[in-house]
């Protein structure tokens, strides 16, 4: 193979990592304005796609071009791929809060950013392999098929290298920031470097390029700091989250503070008060605990989902005799808990950073009082702690008379997806309630138990905030438009993101 062949298919397997390490980062870089769940990578992938197909489609028209012509503008493309990778950083802070008061539903709304954000560098980058490999084959005509099945397999495997590189190093390593810098930089430096391969005007070519990357570099630069693009909205960025620690609301104090992953809170903590639980869904859980456990001795709980740890925090001030278990998944919401929400050392308190369904699962028969469920994120959960399977799980780990609870955020009009979890649990426990608090909106925290008797009431106020009250909902979940038949969640068949009631 010739060396300008050699550069070509370089620039080809490093342009298509580069597309595909953009793509993996893209997750984690809108996560603190809209979250992570099924509808975020969905359009993520289905923007970045299209971009790649119809730069593909571009490229392909500008490979019947004069061969010095197809350098150029592939030079062209890709200094525009790293003009727009850079520039993303930007926009989200500039777009991302009007896009997102637009008020429009979810759904549209992360299929706008993710277009105006990534659809550009998808774009630019898929211009240059069907380009490249068009060179490629007039370096050497008599090998046409040999020179096809190579480039294929070239950017084939840049596009693996790239997924795991940015899954497994880059992100972990250096931060969704400076992963995005990173490609937009490696762009510049291809763009150079097939500039330097044109027989005509090389130099000139060559120097033009670098001039408009210095230039675009300062600018962007110059924006970048104006609006803090290059500086994360992350205290730490983990394998998991994007995790910040900010102060807690006026009414609990100045000595409390708000865990927030990605872009929703998980609890409020109050140093000087560890029991006050300011979180009225948080309250209502503790509240279900006290009535249905009493003061039995000791108090073994286990906990899916750490979070700020809020209410473990409180159980292991107010009773001495508790002892928490925690199945939390990131070892970095821990470590911020301990250093930064006065989660204490405690030897009552044991922590497994592993999915709660096997944690669960390592525990002997009848071993917990009360399990508790705090899995939900915005509009996601993980359908496996969701399943009649589950269930069964946690019942059989629960003594005779321990209870179940857990939070579910649904939209209160039709709440299909909490139809579905309360049907679902019915199938193994004999007494199945639905709460929820007065006041809330649209889409409403609610919190499902599983119980061995019923509650003795069916009203509860709270003691934390004032006007706050619990009510136990009907048959019908106070829903405007009542679910007739709910489904029944299984391993095989949980569609919680569908059920969901995002519109």
């Amino acid at each position: 193979m010739s060396a300008r062949n050699l550069v070509y298919l370089a620039i080809t397997t490093i342009s298509a990592a580069c597309g595909l390490i953009i793509e993996i980062a893209a997750g984690r870089m809108v996560a603190p304005y809209i979250g992570m769940s099924l509808y975020t990578w969905t359009a993520i992938i289905a923007v970045v796609l299209t971009g790649f197909s119809i730069g593909h489609w571009i490229g392909g028209r500008l490979a019947e071009a004069p061969a010095d012509r197809i350098r150029r503008d592939v030079a062209i493309s890709l200094l525009l791929a790293g003009i727009s990778t850079a520039l993303s950083l930007v926009m989200i802070r500039l777009l991302a809060g009007p896009i997102i008061g637009m008020g429009l539903a979810p759904v549209p709304t992360i299929l706008l950013l993710t277009t105006v954000l990534f659809f550009p560098p998808s774009l630019f980058v898929g211009i240059p392999s069907p380009a490249l490999t068009k060179l490629a084959i007039d370096e050497a005509p008599d090998r046409i098929g040999h020179v096809l099945g190579t480039f294929y397999a070239a950017s084939a495997a840049g596009s693996i290298l790239g997924t795991l590189a940015a899954g497994f190093v880059f992100i972990s390593w250096l931060g969704t920031i400076n992963t995005f810098v990173m490609v937009a930089v490696a762009y510049f430096a291809m763009a150079i470097v097939l500039a330097v391969t044109s027989s005509d005007a090389a130099n000139r070519t060559a120097l033009s390029l670098a001039a408009i990357a210095a230039v675009s570099l300062a600018v962007l630069g110059l924006a970048g700091s104006q609006s803090r693009a290059f500086v994360s909205p992350c205290q730490t960025e983990s394998d998991y989250y994007c995790i910040r620690v900010v102060q807690g609301p006026i009414e609990a104090g100045t000595d409390s503070r708000a865990l927030v992953l990605d872009h929703l809170g998980h609890g409020i903590n109050i140093k000087s008060r560890p029991e006050t639980l300011v979180t009225p869904y948080v309250e209502l859980q503790d509240i279900m605990a006290r009535i249905h456990t009493g003061r039995r001795s000791p108090f073994r709980s286990f906990f899916i989902g750490g979070g700020a740890y809020t209410m473990p925090r409180a159980w292991l001030a107010a009773r001495p005799d508790a002892e928490v278990v925690v199945a939390e998944v990131d070892p970095a919401v821990t470590r911020v808990a301990h250093r930064q929400l006065w989660l204490p050392r405690d030897k009552r308190l044991r922590i497994h950073h592993e999915d709660a369904r096997r944690a669960l699962a390592m525990a002997a028969p009848g071993t917990f009082d009360i399990v508790v469920g705090d899995a939900f994120h915005d509009i996601t959960m993980p359908q496996h702690l969701a399943t009649r399977e589950f269930f069964a799980l946690v019942k059989s780990r629960l003594a005779d008379d321990g209870i179940y609870v857990m939070n579910v955020i649904d939209n209160q009009i039709a709440p299909r997806l909490l139809a579905a979890i309360r049907a679902t649990l019915a199938t193994q426990f004999p007494v199945t309630e639905v709460w929820r608090s007065t006041g809330q909106g649209e889409r409403t925290t609610f919190i499902v138990a599983g119980l061995a008797t019923a509650t003795p009431y069916q009203r509860i106020k709270s003691k934390v905030t004032d006007g706050i009250v619990f009510e136990r909902l009907g048959d019908d979940l106070g829903a405007t438009q009542p679910i007739r038949r709910p489904l029944i969640l299984t391993d095989d068949y949980a569609p919680v993101d569908r059920l969901i009631g995002v519109r």
